[in-house]
């Protein structure tokens, strides 16, 4: 019998943070190995847990969550999620402009699905989240990746940016702040995005997941404050990071700027969420609570705040390693050190990866997962309490120091 074969739509369609890596660490403890886990951004498992206010707060609406809820989600929340950006000054969305998803994943790939036609272009950085990658791959578009400078905090490049413009390009993702590098843009850079979207006729797709989580003097601007009421502006966010509730699923879409001009596209947005019929229903009502309530995450970001310390930590660990050089992180939870090719000419960074699992025992993301064009550099999370950050930076060291390529 003929063999059944995957849609030829996947054929581009890549996340290998999740990918033969991982499922070979999976063999490795089903075989009764222990292996540190550093690939994902996955806060529960280290031991970080979410505020009570917001678990009671779900538990208490569990009776009336049984049934669907309108499409965009349930109105309290979206009205949380319209008077947060109030707060930051972004007066254009509107409680209809919200839409709320399992998780962002589901809502950048809807986002994109409604408005890709097959060969058209959305420019994404390099290194990126590659989720974004895949999902204009997999909406029929093609994913053009502009330069992320590390010689300059690993900001966009803005002049390479514009270079990639052409007549196919839709729109251009900002992933502020970034997922691997931790970078967080400043506002300079982000208005001279957004010139080029408004010159262009662009759309800004702004992930910024990572808002809440900022280290030393780093500041947040979001794009939907610069983009003003002439370019379209997607804003992505949610709870699984800042509020560790990966699990729950619960993230939000917020669209601002000529929604007038977008008429067609956001009833595309419509009917695609239409279709899903709505998000997680006990998790929306998360929303509301968690906005509006004691930030705790302030407790972890500030000195002496565990984030902040194993951040610390792991770069100066990172760092005092002979070949290994690390930007430091201004928000998120990664960071992404570069090893020289000159002390490591590594070819396959994949391979380097499942080296260093077999031997050692740990699980990274190699740096090739989010698109960077070169095999030097891999992700690790900084997730982990500041004693298994030592030990797996000294196990670290210990393979680099006798790895042949």
């Amino acid at each position: 019998m003929a063999e059944i074969k995957q849609s030829d739509k996947l054929h581009n369609v890549l996340y290998d943070i999740r990918g033969p890596l991982l499922e070979h660490a999976k063999r490795m403890e089903a075989e009764g190995h222990r292996i540190l886990k550093l690939n994902i951004g996955n806060p529960a498992p280290f031991g970080f847990e979410a505020p009570d206010a917001i678990l009671v707060d779900m538990i208490r609406h569990l009776p009336k969550a049984q049934g669907y809820s309108d499409s965009r989600g349930i109105f309290s929340a979206r009205t949380a999620v319209v008077q947060y950006y109030q707060s930051r000054g972004i007066k254009t969305i509107d409680v209809d402009d919200v839409y709320l998803g399992n998780g962002v994943s589901e809502l950048i790939t809807l986002s994109l699905q409604a408005l890709l036609n097959n060969g058209e272009e959305i420019l994404v950085p390099t290194p990126d989240y590659p989720l974004w990658t895949a999902s204009v791959s997999l909406a029929g578009g093609t994913a053009v990746h502009y330069l992320c400078d590390e010689s300059n905090s690993w900001w966009p490049d803005v002049e390479d940016l514009e270079s990639k413009i052409t007549p196919q390009t839709r729109g251009i993702v900002l992933i502020n702040p970034n997922n691997p590098t931790g970078a967080v843009y400043p506002r300079s850079v982000i208005q001279q995005i957004v010139d080029l979207a408004r010159r262009h006729d662009l759309i800004i797709f702004a992930d910024e997941i990572y808002e809440k989580i900022l280290y030393d003097d780093a500041v947040h601007v979001n794009a939907a404050s610069v983009t003003g009421d002439d370019v379209l502006c997607l804003t992505f966010s949610g709870l699984s990071k800042a509020y560790r509730i990966a699990g729950f699923r619960s993230g939000w879409m917020a669209i601002s700027g000529p929604k007038h001009r977008a008429a067609d596209y956001i009833e595309g947005i419509n009917l695609l969420a239409n279709m899903r019929l709505c998000a997680n229903v006990p998790a929306q009502h998360a929303i509301q609570t968690a906005l509006g309530g004691y930030q705790s995450i302030n407790d972890l970001i500030l000195p002496g705040g565990r984030l902040r310390e194993q951040r610390d930590k792991a770069y100066e660990l990172l760092n005092a390693i002979p070949g290994v050089s690390c930007e430091l992180a201004k928000g998120a939870l990664y960071l992404f050190p570069r090893l020289d090719p000159e002390v490591y000419p590594i070819k396959n960074d994949e391979q380097f990866a499942l080296d260093l699992l077999k031997q050692q025992k740990i699980l990274i993301s190699h740096g090739t997962a989010f698109n960077w064009v070169n095999p030097d550099h891999f992700r690790m999370v900084t997730l982990p309490n500041v004693k298994d950050i030592e030990d797996a930076i000294g196990r670290l060291a210990e393979f680099l120091s006798t790895y042949k390529p």
